[in-house]
């Protein structure tokens, strides 16, 4: 089939290249300058299918309304519009505890399935591109141990392997890990990872490209028209297809609405800092997450990235201080000496598309020749590889080997 891909993210680009492989004729259109420009760029990059789960849990309300009150706070608000407090009702009802374990489930699923294909790719395609193995997340006092106890018990069940390691047995992993900052004990992940996504992304596009895919970069399209859904317009004329995937991040709701489509997506804006390491031995060796204040420090390359902070209602162009600052002293804490921060340092904000359930929309749209792989929020590169494929598959009429089960947009938001 002619197929259109809109979004040159990691989910975007992934799609891509599986309808590709699939023989699909395949154009990708991105309003940015190339690929893994939005969400992509400079996420965490950390692939921990265990740790995937979904904001709407048990408690959270209370965390949020805690953290307004706190200058290092993980979750921050800004000025939210009707649509971000119209997500907020949604993301609220989302909390209960029995449908919060049936998205985590779905979410984990989809997290291993996606990192097996991940792997796959890297191997098939001999891809190259800042990887480092293990995951660690610090407990900085007995209470941030108690805490994550129920995150512990999902571990379990699922089957993944980690260990309690005490203050020694983290200093043993992490040799450069400042000793004056407290640190009660941490949980070792040996099968996690980090990894540099927008490395992958672009790495990938020259794969698709070779498949046939051609990217038309600069290109920003009106919303879809219920005449004429899998034609899209834009500024320089209309092109059809007969089939479109929207794979378009926070905008894919916009794009959609004019079909009757009705898709409770916001932004929920992250941070990160990436600086160049200073001296080897006094940087990270893989990936870390400090529990208390929700931040990743990740080692890519000859890198250091820190990222976290949640902010909703934000600004797109604006840089909160605060969330920076967060990011700073989080590194400062842990690795004072590990990266140069006197220059070159990146600093991002990125938009994610969040639904407020947690999983992602996947599949038929119920409108036809329009399909939906969007709405993975936080975990886009954990969750990407996996559901391009499953997307591809559906697309393509094939069984997509894994469960979707609570993915359709019918099954979750039915209008």
């Amino acid at each position: 089939m002619k197929i259109a891909v809109i979004g040159a993210g990691i989910i975007g680009v992934t799609t891509a290249y599986e309808l590709a492989r699939r023989g699909h004729d395949v154009e990708v259109f991105e309003r940015h300058g190339a690929v893994a420009e939005g969400a992509s760029f400079a996420n965490a990059g950390v692939l921990a299918p265990g740790y995937v789960t979904p904001w709407a849990a048990q408690g959270m309300p209370g965390k949020v309304l805690r953290y307004l009150f706190q200058q290092h706070a993980p979750v921050r608000l800004g000025r939210p519009g009707w649509r971000d407090l119209a997500w907020m009702r949604r993301w609220l009802k989302a909390c209960d505890p029995t449908q919060y374990k049936v998205n985590r489930e779905r979410m984990q699923r989809l997290a291993f399935y996606s990192r097996a294909c991940l792997h796959e790719l890297t191997h098939q395609l001999q891809m190259d591109y800042d990887r480092r193995s293990g995951y660690t997340v610090l407990l900085r006092s007995a209470q941030d141990e108690t805490l994550v106890q129920a995150s512990l018990d999902f571990l379990r069940e699922a089957g993944v392997p980690f260990q309690r390691l005490d203050r020694h047995g983290v200093l043993a992993l992490e040799p450069a890990l400042n000793v004056d900052t407290e640190l009660h004990a941490g949980i070792h992940l040996p099968d996690d990872e980090v990894a540099n996504c927008r490395q992958f992304a672009v790495q990938l596009r020259q794969h698709a490209e070779a498949l046939g895919v051609r990217f038309h970069f600069k290109k920003s399209l009106s919303p879809l028209r219920p005449a004429a859904p899998t034609t899209l317009d834009g500024r320089h004329g209309a092109a059809t297809f007969e089939a479109v995937v929207m794979c378009a991040g926070v905008q894919s709701a916009d794009l959609l609405r004019p079909l009757g489509l009705r898709i409770p997506l916001t932004a929920v804006y992250g941070y990160s800092l990436t600086a160049p390491v200073r001296e080897d031995m006094d940087a990270p060796r893989s990936a870390l997450m400090d529990e208390r204040y929700k931040v990743a420090i990740s080692r890519l390359g000859n890198r250091v990235r820190v990222a976290g902070s949640a902010e909703i209602g934000g600004d797109p162009l604006r840089l909160r201080d605060a969330s920076v600052q967060t990011l700073y002293k989080v590194l400062n804490d842990w690795f004072p000496g590990g990266a140069q921060l006197s220059q070159g340092v990146q600093i991002w904000k990125g938009a994610r598309p969040m639904l407020p359930d947690g999983p992602p929309l996947l599949g038929a749209s119920g409108v036809p020749g329009i399909w939906l792989n969007l709405g993975h929020g936080s975990s886009g590169w954990a969750l990407s590889c996996g559901s391009a494929r499953a997307v591809a598959d559906l697309i393509s009429g094939h069984d997509p080997g894994l469960d979707l089960n609570g993915y359709q947009l019918s099954e979750r938001f039915p209008s």
